[in-house]
Formats: structure tokens, sequence, C-alpha cells
């Protein structure tokens, strides 16, 4: 049976599990989440999205095909053109200047994980990079998608997170989503059991990592 995108969340079902419906993912559903903590949270991510952008900066040159390159540029184009965009506008409404963000420091889980990923694909080849990329742009996907799916998830002006579950169940980043799932379950259909394994620790230490990033959100560490 070939490998598909479905089998590494598979390989760690209770990381993937905990990340996706973490204590923070659930208290922003239910709009109890403290505006500290989504505060603290705006400012790192985007932190953290600067440094995405720069692995699929790298994507785009370990690019082996046009296609290949075509996908990384679509993943740095989303993050750089729209998404970076919109999250300065929504730190904006929440009170954080973008001068403000332009002086942050890196807060611990944020320099773990985006280092992760920027090493891994330093050190690996393509499949690896977007391997530790994907728990980001899948489950950010699949989160939007689970906290519709709860009768706890307030929407509108009764939940002041409603903007960010919108950005994540958008059809433009929803198609996003799907493409990235597409373009690995092409790759991993043509990978040795030995080769699943690796970009399986790979895609479990990530999601571990993303685990970290919405703890430290929501105890608001440094």
């Amino acid at each position: 049976m070939p490998y598909q995108f479905e089998d590494l969340k598979n390989s760690c079902h209770a990381k993937w599990h905990a990340y996706i419906k973490h204590s923070f993912v659930q208290q922003l559903g239910d709009a109890s989440l403290a505006p500290e903590a989504f505060q603290h949270y705006l400012k790192q991510d985007y932190l953290f999205l600067i440094q995405f952008a720069r692995a699929y900066g790298l994507a785009v040159y370990k690019s082996p095909t046009l296609s290949d390159l075509k996908q990384a540029k679509e993943g740095l184009k989303a993050i750089v053109d729209i998404e970076l965009d919109l999250h300065i506008r929504y730190c904006e409404e929440w009170g954080i200047s973008e001068q403000e963000l332009a002086n942050l420091p890196e807060a611990r889980a944020t320099l773990a994980y985006t280092r992760y990923v920027l090493d891994t694909g330093n050190r690996g080849d393509l499949l690896d990079l977007h391997v530790a990329l994907s728990p980001c742009m899948v489950g950010y996907g699949e989160i939007a998608t689970w906290l519709n799916s709860r009768a706890e998830t307030l929407r509108g002006d009764s939940n002041p997170y409603n903007a960010w579950i919108a950005m994540y169940e958008s059809a433009e980043f929803q198609d996003a989503m799907q493409s990235e799932i597409r373009w690995l379950n092409e790759r991993l259909a043509d990978v040795s059991s030995a080769r699943f394994d690796q970009l399986s620790r790979i895609f479990s230490d990530a999601t571990r990592l993303e685990i970290d990033f919405w703890q430290m959100g929501l105890t608001q560490s440094d």
C-alpha cells in the first residue's frame, strides 16, 4: 500500500489529537481564552510566520522540478502576500502595532519550532522540509473545521476570536491546505517503509513543537 499524508497523522495520533484539540484552541473557540494569552500568541505568530516564509524560500531553492518550485512559490506567496498582511492588520485591531511586532524577541517555543523546521530543511531534502512544515499548514485548516463542528464554538460578534477562525476556514486557505496534501500524497506514495519511518519522526517532532507553541500562548511564556 502506498503511503499517504493520513498515515503521517496516524503515526502520531495522540500528539496530533493533542495539537488539534489543545486547550488554547478550545478556549479560542468558546471565547473563554484570556485576551492577554491571545495577544501573546499573535505576537509570536508574527515572528513564526517570518521564519516560515524563510522555510518556503528554502523550499524554492531545493525544488528539483518546475512543479515543485511552483508549489513552494505558492506557499511563500501565501505567507508574504496574504497571511502576513492579514496578520499585521489583525494585530492592529488588538492594539499591537507593526513597530511593536518588528521589535519583539522570540519566545523559546518560537525559536525551537521554527529553527527545527529550517534545520530539517537544510539537512534533508525537499520532502523532509514539506513534512516539517505540514503540521502548521494542514493543522490550522483542520482546527478551523474541528472548531466549526463543535456545539461549544461561538461564531460572529459573540466571539472576539471569530476572525481568526474565519481566516483558516476560508476557501483560499483550505484550497492551499488541500494542494499541500496532494503534493505530499504524490511523494509519499513512492517512499519505502524505512524512509516513511524517518518522515514520521519529523512529522511527530513538528507536531510536538506545535503543541508547545499553543502552550506558550496559553501560559504567555517567554
